[in-house]
């Protein structure tokens, strides 16, 4: 099956990411242009096939259109793109070496939507987060450029975070397109059903969930801190960034009682712009200090 690439403007990927409203365009504010591109690029090839899955169609089409993006990132690598975005992608991979098989192990994550509803364990939901978002964070620091070898460590545990924040935030929209996260082992030990979350049910049995949940993400943000190396910090400030926005909005989740269910819990604008100014300035001011 071909499938035919819709012609976009030139600057498509920086318009997908501003109207997008991610909470990941903040950290691309202190980038030099050349990175902040590279940036854009990375971000709308993630948004346009995810949003695959996530629209109304046919299963067969929706894997058909993956299959046909899996071939696209070839034709990038062997300097062949056809759409704006690879082509973008193809213009930054000299300066910016990012592993084919990263781009493929994504398109891997988002094909799981389309074969798994459910996930029996916390391994397995594990593979899942790893595919669609700390290979995110893999391609992210070939961008932002890091030195110890560890700071891979540290960007697949902070996708990890990053990802188990997002289901819990999404956790009503998700069971609206009739997806669950939750491992089902974990749904049973703390009592609460599919069918009641299914049904937004706000329980203690719910509350008690999402306290562990919220608890197991939190980790996961810890954990990425401590692997972060001294000498990359500055390079992985748009990192920090995106990973102190999430923390933030994890807290926030917590704050609200996990409260998802009544509307969808966001930060504001300019709570985000706080915190990327406050990241990209603490190190700067402690350099400046005396001993």
């Amino acid at each position: 099956m071909t499938i035919n690439f819709p012609l976009l403007s030139s600057s498509y990927s920086a318009k997908i990411a501003r109207q997008s409203k991610t909470n990941f365009y903040y950290s691309f504010f202190f980038l030099p242009a050349l990175k902040r591109r590279a940036m854009f690029s990375i971000y709308a090839f993630c948004r346009l096939i995810d949003d695959i899955v996530d629209e109304e169609g046919v299963r067969a089409e929706k894997a058909a259109r993956l299959r046909a993006w899996r071939e696209e990132i070839r034709n990038c690598y062997a300097g062949k793109p056809s759409h704006p975005v690879t082509i973008e992608i193809a213009q930054i991979l000299p300066r910016f070496p990012i592993p084919q098989h990263y781009f493929e192990e994504l398109i891997r994550g988002v094909e799981m939507d389309l074969e798994k509803t459910r996930y029996a364990t916390f391994d397995e939901l594990v593979q899942y987060c790893y595919r669609v978002a700390s290979v995110v964070g893999l391609m992210c620091i070939e961008i932002f450029g890091y030195t110890n070898k560890q700071t891979q460590e540290y960007a697949i545990n902070l996708g990890l975070a990053l990802q188990l924040t997002n289901i819990l935030r999404d956790l009503k929209t998700d069971a609206q397109r009739g997806r669950i996260y939750l491992p089902q082992v974990e749904l049973m030990h703390f009592g609460y059903s599919e069918g009641e979350l299914l049904q937004n049910v706000y329980n203690e049995a719910f509350i008690h969930l999402m306290r562990f949940q919220t608890q197991r993400a939190k980790a996961y943000f810890h954990k990425a801190q401590t692997l972060l190396p001294p000498e990359d910090r500055a390079a992985l400030c748009p990192a920090e960034i995106m990973g102190n926005i999430y923390a933030r909005l994890l807290q926030h989740i917590e704050d609200k009682g996990y409260q998802v269910f009544q509307e969808r819990i966001t930060l504001p604008n300019r709570t985000k712009i706080g915190i990327a100014l406050k990241t990209w300035l603490q190190p700067r001011i402690k350099a400046l200090r005396p001993f």
